[in-house]
């Protein structure tokens, strides 16, 4: 017998796969196991190390009921898995009074677990639906009725969603609260596993309903969350976890300080697609025809005009757009680690990709414009919901210009400040972004090059008002919010429903089925 040939061990996997005991391929953004079962993987969402360190944990102990017999986990790694799962655990007894959904949670007690369900429950009928409908109270009967309802008839996705965004609601409220930490991590866990995998089974008339109201619930605890996270590098950090892997991703900048919550715009963009794949049928579902068309009448003007408050932001694109193409001068990169010098390109960008590029800022920037003249309706939300994939492609590529406008955006949510939900977002975020050009990451020449198109929304997020309220005065803004609410109202005769009618009829991505984000 020959041999046997020697092995390196890699230490350098995600945790999900160490915690399987399984080898993990080490690819980034997401590893291979975890792209295959449908669920995060901390090489993309590093927030959700946390989550998986406690149930690690929490598996040390003997996980089992009081009654003696075996604890079925609700979320394990595979969907298949969890798909099995959820459809034992329905016939075994009513949603508020099952096992736990996350292995986090496998120390509570039977007791103490459906208190800690009924305690959530009814926050979320009593509270934090409201603040899902603060610019559309008309549809706060479907959000504290209807969405309850849908969910106590079978959908497990939804159930756990409705659960994980009561749980982050009142972590705002009590802050130390450890069960209200591990219970928002392990429901939004379950859940997404479940939405996963419903979604690999395909959508369907039976459950294209739950599967929009479920991706919009995500998307609202994927921005939630962003107020309670402390900053990841001290989180990777203090695990032992900050090695090359997080550079290789681009998370972290050279100064180490910022990290941009791509999840936000992974998430929005889930409910994008969910809701374009699943038109068919949601286009008569009264439930989500309501919801649509409460929103404020998206209307962009796509054209170069510098004189749009936010045209500025698209100064000396062409230039930009002409270097892509036939690059003269070596492009600074991000190093792939601290201490390694700026490497170089010279690869000219395709006829594609400059067009969509310049689609992309044209388009970020309309979106930026509408919001600004009416934010208080909570136009700014739909601009993580509308960007090209191509605009996140060029935020993950660290462009100066993509992050100005970022900056930009963060600095409208200022408007919504008194949402807890948004409370302090602008001010840190803006803050963030701006500190990615006051460091070595652009060189010494970037700040005082892109200052006069951040200065804006410098002055915003550190502005304080008066009263204490988010209304800004029109002097300071720029814009007169309830002014332009008329215009735009007198001008409007279409909705988001016949907005989301063409946009499925010109294209083909009905038959798309997204990814999870």
């Amino acid at each position: 017998m020959p041999p046997r040939r020697s092995h390196k061990k890699s230490r350098a996997g995600c945790r999900r796969c160490k915690s399987r005991k399984i080898k993990c391929d080490e690819v980034h953004p997401r590893c291979g196991n975890c792209v295959k079962h449908g669920v995060p993987c901390d090489f993309e969402h590093p927030e959700i190390i946390a989550e998986l360190q406690a149930a690690q944990t929490a598996s040390v102990s003997s996980p089992s009921t009081a009654a003696g017999t075996p604890y079925t986990p609700a979320y394990s790694p595979g969907a298949e898995s969890v798909s099995n799962a959820s459809t034992s655990r329905f016939q075994r007894a009513p949603p508020l009074c099952r096992s736990p959904p996350s292995q986090a949670l496998s120390t509570t007690t039977p007791v103490a677990h459906r208190m800690l369900e009924l305690r959530l429950m009814h926050h979320y009928t009593a509270m934090t639906c409201k603040t899902f409908t603060f610019t559309a109270p008309t549809t706060e009967h479907i959000w504290k009725i209807t969405v309850p309802g849908m969910a106590f008839s079978g959908s497990q996705h939804l159930t756990d969603a409705i659960l994980a965004v009561a749980a982050l609601h009142l972590r705002s409220q009590s802050p130390n609260d450890k069960d209200l930490v591990r219970a928002s991590h392990a429901y939004m866990a379950a859940s997404l596993a479940e939405y996963s995998a419903t979604l690999t089974k395909g959508i369907d008339s039976t459950n294209a309903e739950s599967l929009f109201l479920t991706a919009s619930l995500i998307a609202f605890q994927s921005t939630a969350t962003r107020v309670f996270m402390k900053d990841e590098l001290n989180l990777a950090q203090a695990t032992g976890n900050y090695t090359e892997d997080f550079n290789k991703q681009g998370r972290y900048t050279a100064a180490g300080c910022y990290s941009i919550p791509f999840s936000w715009f992974h998430s929005f963009q889930g409910v994008k697609a969910v809701t374009a794949a699943s038109w068919p049928w949601l286009r008569t579902s009264p439930v989500v025809t309501e919801v649509i068309n409460s929103q404020v009448v998206l209307q962009l003007d796509l054209g170069l005009d510098r004189q749009t408050f936010f045209g500025h932001l698209l100064d000396d694109l062409s230039e930009e757009l002409e270097e892509m193409a036939n690059p003269s001068e070596p492009a600074l990169l991000h190093p792939d680690s601290p201490g390694q010098p700026f490497q170089q390109r010279r690869v000219p960008a395709s006829p594609e990709l400059v067009t969509s590029t310049r689609q992309a800022y044209q388009h970020a920037v309309a979106v930026l414009n509408w919001a600004h003249k009416i934010p208080h309706k909570g136009a700014p939300l739909a601009f993580p919901a509308t960007v090209s994939k191509r605009f996140i492609e060029l935020l993950e590529e660290r462009r100066p210009r993509a992050l100005a406008i970022l900056a930009c955006f963060f600095a409208l949510l200022k408007s919504l400040d008194s949402v807890w939900w948004l409370h302090g977002m602008a001010r840190r975020e803006v803050l963030g972004v701006v500190s990615l050009f006051n460091s070595d990451y652009f060189g010494p020449e970037a700040y005082s090059k892109w200052w006069p198109h951040l200065e804006w929304a410098m002055r915003i997020a550190l502005y304080e008002t008066p009263d204490g309220s988010s209304t800004i005065p029109p002097e300071v803004w720029g814009a007169d919010w309830y002014a332009e609410e008329q215009a735009l109202k007198d001008q409007s005769e279409h909705s988001y429903y016949r907005h989301i009618e063409l946009l499925c009829q010109t294209g083909n991505s009905t038959r798309s089925i997204p990814e999870v984000p």
